[in-house]
């Protein structure tokens, strides 16, 4: 086998043993510290629909501890307004700069 062809075998077994999470940028969670949280309201269609899981939102905040904004990045559309509206009214502590993160709300209609 020539050099070529062996670099380029390994190279893929390299690959194909990376998961697909890895393989993307990796989801931090928000560092600062949350000074308030408000708690997602569950959706009654959500109840309705018997609906659990998880909603994982990437919030911005602001050097004040106020959040600059939200986008949802995984979970079920009937749960993600309710994340996003709750995680606009958190307030974290302030920091010298603005940060970005990952915020998880987790969806169960037993509680």
């Amino acid at each position: 086998m020539s050099l070529r062809v062996t670099w380029a075998v390994s190279a893929l077994l390299a690959l194909a043993l990376i998961p697909l999470g890895q393989a993307q940028q990796a989801e931090e969670e928000i560092s600062r510290k949350a000074k308030s949280r408000v708690q997602a309201v569950y959706p009654e269609l959500a109840r309705r629909m018997n609906l659990s899981g998880t909603v994982k939102v990437e919030v911005v905040v602001l050097p004040n501890g106020t959040v600059k904004g939200a986008r949802v990045m995984g979970g079920h559309p009937v749960l993600a307004n309710a994340a996003l509206d709750a995680v606009k009214k958190w307030r974290f502590e302030p920091a010298a700069m603005e940060s970005t993160g990952i915020v998880d709300f987790k969806f169960d209609p037993r509680h």
